[in-house]
């Protein structure tokens, strides 16, 4: 009888569990709250369980209807036994169906589990040949492709949970703690703007020289009060250099635990940023976001969310036709080590006064 039941999705009319999987990265699980936010408001009476990293948890914190599952993917539940475990306390869960926004080799197992269990099971469609089509040096089809917030609520529609991403409210600002207050100082009459210098690949940060010169030039506006965000030491490193040397400039590396520094964010007049993790979190507070991008490009899905398409910086395409390379930023081709320099600091100082001004 359970065959029977197979693909057979429930009636959005009735109480239902939802499991909504994405494992990571930063920027992509950054993505799923806004269309999240979306999915609990046009179904109030469905249930949420996200599997995720525990890191990532205070993303979620401010939507109704939606409990945290750690994914323990280092330990309890590592390799295709431990898997095989979290798939069972999963099912303890009583968990109905299934929304995969991953796609990746521990989420097809957990399908593999789950199809076996009889619960529904849907799976984010990538757009793997559409992406190659754009990415590829010769034969190049240039055009803006679904965003990654459309495939994820895709995901949705296909288990009969249709919505409209366009429908968002932006998440509310977060309160400053004491403990942020002591980073941030008090807030006075003055700008308060986030630069996220780096990206998972080097081809996708601003080059530091330049966004030093981005920086000495906002600093000294009294207006304006910088923080720097990022992580790891060689980051943190350079952070703080810039901090030591100019005014109005804060690091916050290693100052604040995730989820302050996202209270700070979400107190931003705007947020500079590469094609990262952090343009997406500001995105989910409606925080405008100003995105320099390398050899990638917003066509390939993954720019801000609600943010104008003029918000983001190109390299000189005419002189870099190969844009973009790869939807990740980990191909670059002979000669495209630089493409960052066709973006002069004057223009990125210009639209961040611009946008400033606007905030």
């Amino acid at each position: 009888m359970k065959d029977q039941n197979r693909n057979q999705h429930p009636s959005t009319s009735e109480n239902k569990h939802l499991l909504v999987i994405r494992l990571s990265a930063m920027g992509d699980v950054a993505m799923v709250v806004p269309v999240l936010s979306i999915l609990v408001r046009t179904y109030p009476q469905l249930t949420i369980t996200v599997l995720t990293r525990s890191f990532f948890f205070p993303m979620f914190s401010h939507l109704p209807n939606v409990r945290l599952y750690e994914a323990d993917v280092d330990g309890v539940h590592e390799g295709v036994l431990g898997l095989g475990t979290l798939a069972r306390e999963l099912r303890d869960e009583e968990i109905d169906m299934v929304a995969d926004l991953h796609d990746v080799l521990r989420t097809n197992v957990l399908r593999s589990v789950f199809y076996f269990y009889g619960i529904p099971f849907e799976q984010i469609d990538k757009g793997r040949a559409e992406k190659k089509a754009l990415t590829r040096e010769t034969n190049k089809i240039f055009k803006q492709l679904k965003t990654t917030h459309q495939r994820y609520a895709d995901v949705f529609e296909k288990l009969g949970y249709p919505i409209d991403i366009s429908n968002y409210t932006p998440a509310a600002r977060r309160e400053v703690l004491p403990r942020i207050s002591d980073v941030t100082g008090k807030r006075k009459n003055v700008k308060w703007l986030g630069i996220a210098p780096f990206a998972q690949h080097s081809s996708k940060f601003y080059p530091v020289d330049l966004m030093e010169q981005v920086i000495s030039r906002l600093s000294s506006e009294t207006n304006t009060k910088i923080f720097l965000f990022g992580g790891g030491e060689t980051e943190k490193k350079q952070l703080e250099e810039w901090e030591s040397r100019f005014e109005n400039c804060v690091s916050v590396v290693g100052k604040l635990r995730f989820a302050e520094e996202l209270s700070l964010i979400s107190n931003l007049d705007m947020m500079l940023s590469m094609d990262s993790g952090n343009a997406h979190i500001a995105a989910l507070f409606g925080i405008p976001v100003l995105s320099i991008w390398g050899v990638t490009h917003p066509y390939t899905g993954f720019a801000a969310f609600n943010q104008p398409f003029e918000n983001c910086i190109l390299p000189d395409l005419e002189k870099y036709p190969k844009i973009p390379t790869s939807a990740y930023g980990n191909k670059v081709p002979e000669g495209y080590e630089d493409v960052m320099r066709s973006i002069p600091p004057e223009v990125v100082v210009s639209k961040i006064q611009q946008l400033l001004t606007n905030s």
